[in-house]
């Protein structure tokens, strides 16, 4: 199975984070979907980096699969990363193809096809997204097959979708968002069922300035937060976040969708 990887950051939202450590958001994409399917094969594309580059529809439909990260990016910004971003997705959204997009590739998604995102005055969404709830469509859709009704996911965001793209079912949400929904052809979510604990603490780490700010933690509880991420007990978190399977449910299940 071949699968293309879109990176969503931009060359600086990424170096931000590259110099705490983090694996490159696509190789480990690649390495989350490795571990559901060993046999595939992946091809990397970077539409906010790479500015002028273009590719051909032939291109594009030599994938079974296409997978949007996430970013740091805020698509309100506009600028021509962002815009870039854009006009690729829309490109792609005419096309008969299925993505598969994570948090900014929801979003991206949605703005490309006649929805809104704004930032939510809720504050940020990070770490850990609880009690994500499964509405009947949810429960009945093939994303969330063997998936609990209600469970916990990574993430981290501070934006969120206020009006949805155009043909678009909802699927879930928690108390601070829309966290789910789908197209015929497109599967996204807003929280990250890629992350892992071990991921999710780096980024935490590499923020942390920021989140202190914004008074998301105070300097002790991220501490303890990120010391807490490095060996995850039972009694602490959510089988949903423990159980890799669990956790990867929606990646696993669009593999067998689009096969």
């Amino acid at each position: 199975m071949n699968l293309l990887i879109v990176n969503g950051y931009d060359k600086n939202g990424w170096n931000k984070l590259q110099k705490n450590g983090l694996q490159h958001i696509c190789d480990f994409y690649r390495d989350q979907l490795l571990g559901i399917n060993s046999k595939i094969n992946t091809t990397y594309i970077h539409p906010s980096i790479e500015l002028n580059k273009t590719y051909s529809e032939d291109f594009f439909n030599s994938f079974h699969g296409i997978v949007w990260t996430g970013s740091s990016l805020n698509i309100y910004d506009n600028t021509k990363e962002i815009k870039n971003q854009i006009s690729l997705m829309k490109k792609l959204s005419k096309l008969e193809l299925n993505i598969f997009g994570s948090c900014w590739g929801m979003q991206l998604y949605t703005v490309a096809n006649k929805g809104d995102v704004k930032k939510n005055s809720k504050g940020r969404e990070v770490g850990i997204a609880f009690n994500i709830t499964l509405n009947q469509k949810g429960i009945e859709h093939d994303m969330y097959k063997n998936k609990p009704i209600v469970f916990d996911a990574f993430a981290s965001h501070v934006d969120h979708i206020t009006t949805k793209p155009e043909k678009s079912t909802l699927l879930a949400e928690n108390h601070y968002s829309i966290q789910a929904l789908v197209t015929k052809k497109f599967w996204g979510t807003q929280y990250h069922p890629e992350f892992n604990f071990h991921y999710t603490g780096q980024i935490l780490k590499a923020r942390k300035k920021i989140l202190i700010n914004e008074k998301c933690f105070t300097r002790n509880q991220l501490d303890k937060i990120i010391h807490a991420y490095k060996k995850p007990s039972q009694d602490s978190f959510s089988k949903s976040l423990i159980d890799d399977k669990i956790r990867k449910r929606e990646l696993s299940n669009w593999l067998k969708y689009i096969k």
